[in-house]
């Protein structure tokens, strides 16, 4: 395919998803004026770049019936200068943050904007902490999109200002209703499901919860011990939402989720995983095939690996 109509076939996709051109060109590690370059036909194209243009706009399909997300994201930095961080780090400024002078995890103070959490603390084993729930995450997603920033370059950022992951999580969605979890549970008290974890557990949604399971997600597996520095839980989020916000079950976008939840040493591996190929799909599939297969009764012997057990196959 030459240059005219790969960039034509691109324009037409990137105005079918309702993908801006700033939105892809941070996807794809570019600046907004080169990519329009690109589109304008002003810009010669190599192999390599077509290869990454391609791949990038295919996870902006609204047809994908799987997608990830970053839902989680805690890290500290070794010093009591909260000021600097917003500005050198979050590249925001502190002026349009509320100050309160209260905090969690023993810090004394915090600035907040929306879900945007920085707690501050004039001692110096805590420093400053950064901490985006679920919320959180998508609210700094949208301002590193104005700043043409991705959330590679932001974790690159963050470690090269010193700072120290204390907790990531991956989300996995499921749009289609693809991954079965009452399949995966009977799987799972089958002994069909061999994993690195010596722990799992499963609720269902009328069954009374610990405080280390979300409430009312409907059906939920947890591989791994909570307590540990990396466990997975999978549950139906559609029946999550139906319960937190009275949006029916079948008109929920998300069917299922599956979580990769990281702390400490965990998060730092994965963020150094993320910033060296810069594929959280790879990622998180890497991960998930590491620590656990699910297996056929009749064939033990049989691996099925991550992407084929959230889309469905060998189950």
């Amino acid at each position: 395919m030459n240059d005219k109509k790969f960039i034509e076939k691109l324009r037409q996709k990137r105005e079918e998803y309702g993908v801006t051109q700033t939105r892809l060109a941070v996807a794809c590690g570019i600046s907004r004026e080169y990519y329009n370059r690109i589109e304008k036909g002003k810009q010669p194209l190599n192999d390599e770049l077509k290869e990454v243009i391609e791949k990038q706009i295919e996870r902006f399909n609204p047809q994908e019936p799987l997608f990830l997300l970053i839902d989680y994201f805690r890290v500290r930095f070794p010093t009591t200068n909260a000021l600097k961080i917003i500005r050198e780090v979050l590249q925001l400024k502190a002026d349009y943050m509320l100050y309160e002078d209260f905090g969690k995890y023993g810090y004394e103070s915090k600035y907040v904007l929306g879900d945007i959490n920085i707690m501050c603390s004039m001692q110096e084993h805590l420093g400053v902490l950064l901490e985006l729930k679920g919320r959180g995450c998508r609210q700094m997603e949208s301002y590193l999109l104005a700043q043409e920033r991705s959330w590679y370059d932001f974790m690159l950022d963050c470690l090269t200002a010193g700072g120290r992951m204390k907790r990531l999580d991956l989300a996995i969605n499921d749009k289609a209703g693809i991954l079965d979890i009452p399949k995966l549970k009977e799987k799972y008290k089958a002994g069909e499901c061999i994993s690195y974890f010596r722990m799992q557990k499963d609720y269902s949604g009328t069954e009374k919860c610990g405080s280390d399971l979300p409430k009312n997600t409907g059906e939920t597996l947890y591989l791994g011990s909570t307590s540990s520095e990396l466990y997975m839980c999978a549950y139906q989020k559609n029946y999550e939402q139906y319960v937190k916000n009275g949006i029916e079950v079948e008109d929920t976008e998300i069917k299922n989720r599956f979580e990769i939840r990281m702390k400490n040493e965990r998060a730092y591996y994965a963020v150094v995983d993320l910033l060296t190929y810069r594929d959280a799909e790879r990622t998180a599939f890497s991960i998930i095939n590491h620590y656990v297969r699910f297996v056929d009764r009749e064939d033990t012997s049989q691996k099925v690996n991550g992407k084929q057990m959230m889309i469905g196959r060998g189950l």
